[in-house]
């Protein structure tokens, strides 16, 4: 587990209490967006590395802790958390990190309001590439997210058995200890036999249509409110050579490099560049160097 303090906050927002891991620190305030089947603690390797950073992690409206917020559900709906959040805090801006779909609210949240989130640091995640009219959408999320869709659907009969499941991923059998346990308990629901993925599959599939062809999702990391800088992992969900990003996908999103730099991290994937050392540091680095811009 982290080092750092951990406190947990409830932030009032639409329709009930929005569940937030918070690692105190003195230094500014940095709200922390997790990936579409995740949990706040998806950061808490990270949280290490941020040093005295403020750091807020959310559980997302439909996730863990914050499973029992109503829809509706979709990216405009975690803006809306999100700015609650900040409210909530009597902050008047705070930098965003946000990964693969929290990438994509993050760069939403900051072409909305720029004044109040002025700087990004997106990790595999925020440049989409919009799918072909009339695709299924749940067979579309689960090409790209492979188990963690099927998951969402099947029971345990034990807290064994789940962490079973994610020792077994190809993206994390090397990387399994305190850190993605934690992850992962936040995660489950239920009783034995019949345990579970917290997530809210309505959840999901709202949020998971917004970066594969909503036209406001896809356009935010283009414009020219939005700035700062994007991570992308060298290879991608089940740890195969092909990452969501590469030279060509990037050269083909057109992003600008006035506003965004982009970063490849070697030897993480889709899910441990939010746990490898040397990628949470890689985050670090970023989140300061985005700070000291604001």
């Amino acid at each position: 587990m982290t080092s750092r303090t951990v406190q947990e906050l409830a932030v009032p927002v639409q329709g009930g209490d929005l569940a937030v891991t918070r690692w105190p620190g003195e230094g500014p305030a940095v709200i922390a967006l997790h990936g579409i089947t995740a949990n706040g603690l998806a950061f808490v390797a990270a949280a290490e590395q941020l040093g005295d950073v403020d750091l807020y992690a959310p559980d997302l409206r439909g996730r863990a802790h914050s499973a029992g917020l109503p829809g509706p559900y979709g990216i405009p709906a975690h803006v809306e958390d999100i700015l609650a959040l900040l409210d909530h805090l009597g902050l008047r801006q705070a930098l965003l990190v946000g990964h693969s779909l929290g990438a994509f609210i993050a760069a939403v949240a900051a072409a909305r309001h720029p004044d109040r989130f002025p700087r990004v640091v997106l990790v595999d995640g925020g440049l989409g590439f919009p799918i072909p009219g009339g695709a299924d959408i749940d067979e579309v999320i689960e090409s790209v997210i492979g188990p963690a869709m099927r998951r969402l659907k099947e029971t345990f009969p034990n807290r064994e058995a789940y962490h079973t499941h994610f020792r077994e991923h190809p993206s994390l059998t090397a990387h399994w200890g305190p850190h993605v346990q934690a992850y992962v308990d936040r995660d489950l629901t239920g009783e034995p036999p019949e345990m579970r993925s917290s997530c809210v599959l309505d959840a999901i599939r709202a949020d998971g249509a917004g970066p594969l062809g909503d036209t406001e999702t896809l356009a935010a990391i283009h414009q020219p409110q939005v700035r700062g800088t994007l991570l992308w992992a060298r290879r991608g969900v089940m740890n195969e050579p092909q990452g969501l990003y590469d030279e060509g996908r990037l050269a083909a999103g057109d992003l600008d490099p006035d506003r965004i730099t982009t970063r490849r991290i070697d030897d993480t994937n889709h899910y441990t560049i939010l746990f490898a050392e040397n990628a949470t540091a890689a985050i670090a680095e970023a989140v300061h160097a985005e700070l000291k811009q604001m």
